[in-house]
């Protein structure tokens, strides 16, 4: 049974999404606290976490960036702000989604499934042999899910990880923004495809010597993004 960490301060919103989730079978432990939530996902073993952005303690954003620095699991930010710049923020702090309040509690356990269902097999990926993506100075590990550049690890979320896995096994192939939030997220009118940009410019961020004139995914404006070999 996967286990699922609510950390939201407003009680009766916790309960309904709580609620919601246990009848769809799922295992679920709720904080109020922004400080005491972040402890407790790095403590314990979830496999997801709902993560309001108005906490007492600390804030949603500071609790995703504590997590994401230890723990891979997929991470659903919900906050009753709806400017873009805020997602976009939630988003670059790691989390894999952002939902925007009020949201039926069914779309929440839409997102949660597939979140779920999508980082369970990719942790379930055979070991007996790595799989390996080699491009140029860039080495990505399938199987072990890691990344070098340079001989150099870099530390990438679970959906920055698939993002460049998949853009670097089709090479020179444009895929627009809705084509990889499809592949990607499992999901397709359920989000906003900005998600994308945003991870996109995440894995620049990490992986690109120079971000003005990227080695690897390359910008086809008005169209999408293509993995240059």
């Amino acid at each position: 049974m996967s286990k699922v960490l609510i950390i939201e301060d407003e009680l009766a919103i916790a309960e309904l999404e709580k609620d919601y989730l246990e009848a769809s079978g799922y295992q679920v432990e709720v904080c109020y606290d922004g400080e005491i939530g972040a402890n407790t996902a790095l403590v314990g073993e979830y496999d997801l976490v709902i993560l309001d952005l108005m906490l007492p303690g600390i804030d949603g954003f500071e609790a995703c960036r504590r997590i994401r620095e230890k723990k891979e699991i997929p991470i659903i930010m919900v906050s009753a702000k709806k400017e873009d710049l805020d997602k976009i923020y939630g988003l670059g702090m790691g989390a894999d989604d952002y939902m925007t309040k009020p949201f039926s509690p069914s779309e929440l356990v839409a997102r949660v499934r597939a979140h779920l269902s999508r980082y369970e097999r990719l942790m379930g990926q055979g070991k007996e042999e790595n799989e390996i993506i080699e491009i140029r100075n860039l080495r990505i590990d399938k199987t072990a899910r890691r990344v070098f550049v340079d001989g150099s690890e870099k530390i990438l979320t679970t959906k920055e990880f698939d993002l460049l896995t998949f853009l670097a096994q089709h090479p020179n192939r444009v895929f627009s923004k809705e084509e990889l939030f499809r592949e990607i997220w499992d999901m397709e009118s359920v989000g906003d495809i900005a998600t994308v940009t945003v991870h996109i410019k995440k894995i620049r961020e990490k992986i690109e010597g120079d971000n003005q004139k990227p080695q690897y995914i390359e910008t086809i404006w008005g169209v999408g993004y293509r993995f240059k070999v």
